[in-house]
């Protein structure tokens, strides 16, 4: 027999973000209100409370987790093995991300974007908290003796973003052919 007080002390941070993320990735962050989450991770809404002191930090730590997967997913991508040069890094990324494993995470990144744009209320610390997050991983994979990891890691997230952004728009050939232009 199930005892629900028991199946709740095995609940902490570590077992609800995967829970809250598979949620969050379905159905956007709309669908991120306490209910609906506690519901999604089998327990209640005051319990997500407990676990995270309130609905903000709840929602940033959520971010972060889903960022760090998003970041775990394109190592996987990267196989490892670091790029010889900042087109390298730009082909293998902007291939890996127009696959079908990104979707979800793009569709929610374009979610928070359009929240932080209608200053909808800790949407714009998300954006940036998920942009910090990603400029820092790429800082990271920049090529061996790069001469300036962070500028070149702030390029090429720029094309990343904008070729994202034109192909949720239905112009992926648009950003394809404007990185083939942008030879590096």
């Amino acid at each position: 027999m199930n005892d629900p007080e028991k199946s709740q002390q095995k609940l902490s941070k570590e077992t609800l973000l995967p829970l809250l993320a598979d949620y969050v990735l379905k159905h956007g962050m709309a669908g991120a209100s306490l209910r609906p989450l506690a519901k999604a991770a089998g327990t209640s809404d005051r319990m997500l409370i407990y676990h995270f002191g309130n609905k903000e930090r709840l929602i940033s730590e959520l971010l972060k987790f889903i960022a760090d997967a998003y970041s775990r997913a394109l190592d996987r991508a990267l196989s490892g093995t670091r790029p010889k040069s900042r087109q390298e890094l730009l082909d293998r990324i902007t291939s890996f991300t127009g696959g079908p494993e990104m979707e979800p995470f793009l569709a929610l990144w374009w979610d928070i974007v359009a929240g932080s744009a209608r200053n909808v209320p800790g949407y714009r610390h998300a954006a940036q908290s998920v942009m910090s997050h990603l400029l820092e991983w790429l800082i990271g994979q920049m090529p061996e003796g790069d001469p300036d990891p962070e500028g070149g890691a702030q390029f090429l997230l720029t094309l990343i973003e904008g070729a994202q952004m034109l192909s949720t728009a239905g112009y992926a050939k648009v950003g394809r052919d404007g990185i083939v232009a942008a030879r590096l």
